[in-house]
């Protein structure tokens, strides 16, 4: 036989899955031992331990030089044979990377072959892979995508064994465990001592004490009482079980408090004379800081989702509210039911700049008092908000030094933490401010604040359009009539500079948000008024729509007007006149409307606006058949005729059934004279309605 065939063989065991050893032909280089190749069948240690030149197919793979000596072998020796008959390896590689595979394994090897070295090579190591190793009482464990050269470590271990060199039991844990430790590592006595410690050279700064420095100690000295005390419970737990056990704990480091992951692997053999654990330890810090921002970004997702369906079941509830006392009402106790907030209120400034308290729901009284109290410099959310008509947010209300301190008492006695004060408005028209308070810290989020925003808009439309169908519907309704002296917009400026007469026929905002007004101007021509609006400042655009030598209608696109302001508080406009710089503006409200709103809300856009008169009108019942008699008196044979036979014949249908040349012919008429006769019977009919039922109330189209 050759030196390498006379040498024990290195064995290792692949996957049956594999089509090759990856570490064999550099072993084969590194080392005189014959290095054979076994699949990891259902009895391997047969094939592990027979002559490889006996073993034909049946599972052995050696290598080139063996295969061509085998050959040579005398089968005359019967000596040999027998010798050769069974042979022990110097050493069982394991090539495997399932933890049941390698643990059945080497637990066979050990009961069979018990003083072969046995080294557990995965391709890519874990921390469950060498807890398998360390509990299967494998020599090494090489993982064999690392930096370190796998070679190296198996030769060694293989010549240290067959040179009858051993190492102690805790070196041999110490070993494996240093391989895959993520951070550090121990040997730990049953009364918590520490016999071993490692600790990554990356990882070293961390510790306030140096690893070497800590054999010798114990848990007691390393930790606070009740933290050792939990760890030393995982540890006898550990070693009473006999199995695996986990445990989280903190530690101060020179990077402070850190969150550790502990995994306690009890030893069977005893170490320095005790019972003892190998204590695998990895640094989970960035792992728990990762978990616990998604946990909070789950739950802020949790809490949007909750706000909005909040959010959209108000405002449905808004829809079908009678009157602005039940939108408030809804709107704060839906908001508390809702277990989102602690309480809600709804409030309104008062003629002299206070805070009128309206509606509300919740159990934050304390804190509503102190509100409503506060006097003094300070100006609290509330106030600014519904001054400014600005949203405003408060968080961390009980550690926030820029409060007073009777408020942050307050919110601690009510457990409030967080604030939100929501302007109810509608377009230029402020109806009064929304506060929602909340018990979690910084509540109100960017993304909640704009479904708070949305709320307050959604609150003062559905005013607003409340407002404006009670007086649709009213029998009985309240008079206004104001006079505003010396305002700086268009009319205002070319009466009393032209000594002319200004009548606003009409003003309404396009969906757009465009403001329109329609005026007739008496005493001037319609070449100067379209030149002065042109150059005035309160007007955008301007066109003439008829002109005459002393009279003219304009329209008008303004940057602002009291008459929108007016109409955003549900008010209908009877008339305006402007004369001599002097405007008399009549207006209709509810019996129940808030007329000191009203003028204060057209003070705003003009100085000097003064409440002269209030009368409340009955208004006269009228039924369809009433209003659809005056229509018709209103019109001509000739304007009804050219009506019934444009509807019937499909004139204003689309596209057209009948054209204009088509109706003039039934009537036997000229086209133009047709065309007439149509306008002026559509406007009467429009004229019924829109002169007569809303004046020149504002709309929207």
């Amino acid at each position: 036989m050759t030196e390498r065939q006379c040498s024990r063989p290195i064995v290792i065991v692949i996957d049956t899955q594999s089509q090759e050893s990856r570490l064999r032909p550099r072993l084969e280089q590194a080392t005189e031992h014959d290095v054979r190749t076994v699949r990891n069948r259902e009895s391997p240690l047969e094939a592990m331990t027979t002559p490889a030149d006996t073993e034909g197919d049946g599972g052995v793979e050696t290598s080139a030089e063996h295969s061509e000596d085998s050959a040579l072998t005398s089968t005359t020796d019967t000596a040999a044979v027998s010798e050769t008959a069974r042979i022990t390896p110097s050493a069982v590689v394991l090539e495997l990377d399932r933890p049941g595979d390698i643990q059945s394994l080497l637990q066979r090897v050990h009961a069979d072959l018990p003083a072969v070295p046995t080294i557990v090579t995965p391709h890519e190591g874990s921390e469950r892979l060498a807890t398998v190793a360390l509990r299967a009482d494998a020599t090494e464990y090489v993982p064999t995508e690392r930096d370190e050269d796998p070679i190296d470590r198996i030769v060694s271990t293989v010549q240290s064994k067959t040179s009858g060199r051993s190492d102690d039991g805790d070196s041999q844990y110490h070993n494996i465990l240093a391989t895959e430790l993520p951070d550090e590592a121990f040997v730990i006595g049953e009364d918590g001592t520490y016999l071993e410690a490692k600790v990554r050279p990356e990882s070293a700064d961390l510790y306030t004490v140096p690893a070497d420095e800590l054999v010798g100690t114990t848990l007691e000295d390393a930790f606070p009482d009740s933290v050792a005390a939990d760890l030393q419970d995982c540890l006898d737990r550990a070693i009473q079980t006999g199995g695996v056990r986990s445990i989280e704990y903190q530690t101060d480091t020179t990077d402070g408090r850190r969150q550790f992951e502990a995994r306690v692997v009890p030893i069977d053999e005893r170490i320095q004379g005790r019972r003892a654990v190998v204590w695998l330890a990895r640094d989970i810090t960035e792992r728990v800081e990762r978990e616990r921002r998604l946990r909070s970004r789950q739950d802020q997702l949790e809490t949007l989702n909750r706000i909005n369906a909040v959010v959209r079941q108000v405002i449905e509830t808004l829809v079908e509210a009678p009157a602005r006392d039940t939108i408030e009402r809804e709107v704060c106790e839906q908001l508390v039911d809702s277990e989102l907030y602690c309480g809600s209120w709804i409030a309104e400034r008062t003629g002299d700049g206070r805070l009128s308290y309206r509606t509300g729901a919740g159990d934050a009284e304390t804190i509503l008092e102190c509100v409503r109290d506060c006097t003094g410099e300070y100006e609290n959310p509330v106030a600014q908000a519904a001054r400014t008509g600005e949203l405003r947010t408060t968080n961390s209300i009980t550690e926030n030094e820029s409060l007073p301190g009777e408020l942050r008492a307050a919110a601690r006695e009510d457990d409030v933490r967080s604030g939100i004060v929501v302007p109810i408005t509608h377009e230029d028209a402020t109806y009064g401010v929304l506060t929602v308070l909340a018990s979690r810290d910084d509540a109100f989020s960017e993304r909640e604040r704009a479904e708070f925003r949305l709320l307050g808009e959604t609150i003062g439309f559905t005013i607003m359009a409340v407002k404006n169908r009670q007086l649709l519907f009213a029998d009985s309704i309240v008079e206004l009539e104001f006079r505003i002296d010396g305002g700086d917009t268009f009319c205002f400026d070319l009466s009393e500079q032209y000594d002319c007469t200004g009548l606003l026929e009409w003003a309404g905002t396009t969906s757009g948000g465009r403001l329109f007004q329609y005026v007739t101007v008496d005493g001037l021509d319609g070449e100067t008024v379209l030149e002065e609006a042109t150059t005035h400042e309160s007007v955008e655009e301007c066109r003439l729509i008829h002109d005459g030598d002393e009279r003219c209608t304009i329209e008008l696109r303004l940057t602002r007007s009291g008459v929108r302001t007016l109409a955003n508080h549900g008010s209908t406009i009877r008339d305006v006149t402007v004369e001599d710089g002097v405007a008399t503006c009549l207006i209709e409200v509810s019996q129940d409307a808030n007329i000191r709103e009203i003028a204060e809300a057209l003070t705003v856009v003009y100085e000097n606006a003064e409440l002269v008169a209030r009368r409340e009108v009955d208004r006269a019942v009228r039924t369809a058949a009433e209003r659809r008699s005056r229509i018709l008196d209103e019109l001509t044979d000739r304007q009804l005729t050219t009506l019934r036979l444009a509807y019937y014949g499909g004139f204003f249908d689309w596209p057209r059934e009948s054209t204009g040349e088509d109706i003039a012919e039934a009537m036997n008429i000229s086209p133009p004279t047709m065309h007439q006769h149509l306008r002026k019977g559509l406007k009467s009919i429009l004229g019924e309605f829109f002169e007569d039922s809303t004046g020149t109330g504002t709309s929207t189209d």
